[in-house]
Formats: C-alpha cells, sequence, structure tokens
C-alpha cells in the first residue's frame, strides 16, 4: 500500500552478505556521488586522495539548476502512464496467455508484450526492461522472452517494454540527443498502466521491475526517477551506473554514432574534458543512489565481457554506501546472456521477489 499511495501521490538486500556477494569496502566518497575505481574525479566534500576535505562553505553560491538533459530534470516530473490495450494472443499455454499490448507514455503510445498467468489472480507483476538491440532489427518483445515466460509460469504478470522507437512504439527524434532517459520514463507509465488497468487483475501492491544490460541501466534511473514507485528490482548484468563508462565504450569511436558524439561534445563537452564533469555527474545513476528506497538484486556473469563484472561491483558498493538493500549473485563461469545458470539465476530472481513483493 505504501508504494501506491506514495505513486498516487507522486502521480505521477542489506541484508547479511551471502557467499556470492562482493566484499562490501568502506565508502570512499559521499553517496551522492561517483564512488567506483572508475570514478575518479573526487565529489564534493572529498580530497582527490580519497581523504575528507574541508566541509563546503554553506554560504557560496547555490548549485546551478540541472542540465534539461539530466536525472535532475525528472526528479519533479509528473508521469503519466495508462490506457492499457490488450490486443492479439500471441501464445497460450496451460501457465499463461501472452498477449500484444499497448499503453500511453505521456503522448506517446508504446507497445510490449504482456503475459498473465491462468487463474483469477489478482497476480503480482513485473515490468521488463529489455537492453540494446539496434530499433532498426528489433522486434516487438525481444531480449526477454525467457525471462517472460518463466515469470508467467511462476504466477507474474510479466510485462515487456518495447521502448520509444521500437517496434510499434511511437518514436521520439530527441531520444538519443537525451541518452536514452525516455526510456525509463516508458518502463514508470508502463507500471502506471498496470496499476489502472481493469483488463489484467494485477496486484497493485506487489509490482517490481526487472532490467538486463542496457536495461539495467533503465530500471537504475527509473527507481531514481520515481523513488517508490514499486517494491523491488532484480537487474541482470547491467550495464554501468557511471554513465562516462557507458558512452566510452558504446558511442565514443563508434563511427555510426559520430553524429551523436559531435552533438555531445558541442552541447555538453566528452568525459574527461574541461568543464564536462557536472554534466556526466548529472547523467549518472550513480550519483543518485541514494534515492532508491527498493531492494535490489544484481545478477552478474564472472565471464561478461560485454557488461564487465567490475560495473556490477562497484554500483553495488555504491548502493550499499548509501544504505540500500543490496545483493550481488555471483556466477563466475556465466557469460553476457546467462546459458548454463539461467535457470537457477531465474529461480534465484523469482525467490527475491517473491519476499519483497
Amino acid at each position: 500500500m505504501r508504494r501506491s499511495l506514495l505513486v498516487i501521490a507522486a502521480l505521477f538486500l542489506g541484508g547479511c552478505a551471502s557467499a556470492d556477494d562482493e566484499p562490501v569496502p568502506a565508502p570512499s566518497s559521499p553517496s551522492s556521488g561517483p564512488a567506483s575505481p572508475e570514478a575518479t574525479t573526487p565529489t564534493a566534500g572529498a580530497s582527490a586522495s580519497g581523504g575528507v576535505a574541508t566541509p563546503p562553505d554553506e554560504s557560496a553560491t547555490p548549485d546551478p539548476a540541472p542540465f534539461p538533459v539530466s536525472l535532475p530534470a525528472y526528479f519533479d516530473r509528473r508521469f503519466s502512464g495508462g490506457d492499457l490495450r490488450l490486443g492479439e494472443v500471441r501464445e497460450r499455454t496451460a501457465a499463461y496467455t501472452s498477449y500484444a499490448a499497448s499503453y500511453r507514455s505521456g503522448r506517446l503510445r508504446i507497445t510490449g508484450v504482456l503475459n498473465v498467468p491462468t487463474g483469477r489472480g489478482p497476480f503480482p507483476a513485473v515490468v521488463l526492461a529489455h537492453g540494446y538491440i539496434d530499433p532498426a532489427i528489433y522486434v516487438t518483445g525481444q531480449g526477454m522472452t525467457r525471462e517472460r515466460g518463466v515469470l508467467a509460469s511462476r504466477g507474474y504478470v510479466a510485462f515487456h517494454v518495447d521502448y520509444r522507437g521500437h517496434a510499434g512504439s511511437d518514436s521520439d527524434p530527441a531520444t538519443a540527443r537525451r541518452l536514452r532517459l525516455d526510456y525509463s520514463v516508458d518502463v514508470i507509465n508502463a507500471v502506471q498502466a498496470l496499476r489502472s488497468t481493469r483488463a489484467v487483475p494485477v496486484d497493485d501492491d506487489r509490482v517490481g521491475l526487472m532490467g538486463r544490460s542496457m536495461g539495467g541501466g533503465v530500471v537504475y534511473k527509473a527507481l531514481e526517477m520515481a523513488p517508490g514507485l514499486v517494491d523491488a528490482a532484480a537487474v541482470w548484468a547491467p550495464v554501468s551506473s557511471w554513465e562516462p563508462d557507458n558512452f566510452n565504450r558504446w558511442v565514443r569511436g563508434d563511427p555510426a554514432r559520430d553524429d551523436l558524439t559531435a552533438y555531445v561534445e558541442r552541447r555538453y563537452g566528452l568525459p574527461g574534458q574541461p568543464g564536462s564533469r557536472r554534466f556526466w555527474r548529472e547523467i549518472s545513476a550513480r550519483t543518485y543512489v541514494d534515492r532508491i528506497t527498493e531492494p535490489i538484486l544484481l545478477v552478474q556473469g564472472g565471464s561478461d565481457d560485454t557488461c564487465p563484472p567490475r560495473w556490477a561491483r562497484a554500483t553495488h558498493r555504491a548502493l550499499r554506501a548509501a544504505d540500500v538493500r543490496a545483493r550481488l549473485a555471483w556466477y563466475p563461469d556465466e557469460e553476457h546472456a546467462f546459458g548454463p545458470r539461467f535457470a537457477a539465476a531465474m529461480d534465484r530472481t523469482i525467490g527475491f521477489f517473491d519476499r519483497e513483493l
């Protein structure tokens, strides 16, 4: 009920470490700033050498208004999701029925795939945020088909969101220049659409998020944009919570994205360039992990060469330093896509949702 009331008003595990948790070092910087070896720029209140600096002068000039493309620019936004519509039946099994679906995310209509368990319900629900697939080749529901089916077969409504500009969703030409922040808006609005519909028997007080790869970053930012929106979140093989890591790995130096790189350099500066520090802090989920109110499960393969394991470790440390109930489930031999241990990792994820939702 707490989550529902917070969502209506906004409109819009600390648990003990287990055997597969990574060790948690003492925090070296405030939770409001980068907290990883990759984020080398010292935060306010900390010296470059890692020691405690003199407290900032409270009479100093107030912080400037956030960049329009930044996480703080979304913190006071009134989100608007609803009008969930079920389309054709895509699949019917003894455990669930899968539908084509769409909903309203602000002024856009977003498509997706919705799996509904067999029975009267109401059922807990999980909104799924998929990883990066070129929108030019992406088809509806692609990227988390396995997860969607397992969740529904275990009694969860599973709503896979296509995001704007994907499959049958409406396009938003500004998405790339906003560094995909609006994917998180689409996920938030999908939660609101599920809660407001009478077409699907959803338990409004038991809703979670699950993201894979890029979708892990989408989930981090959704939790920070709308604290209290859901009850729990799981991220698998997530991208970095420190945005320069992602930009440097996939955008900078990619000839197909030279136009975006040039735009970002002209407008904000590239990571590491003079004058760019504030922008990259404001666009990074790690800067605002202290806004997260939900427990988070991070699932990471030790052999992942797409999203390096150090990214999950750094995010886990930052979450724990901010007193977020975060647990890192470690699968040493798994790669990015998860193969042999997929079933075990899903069992663990569903067990987490069973406890937290």
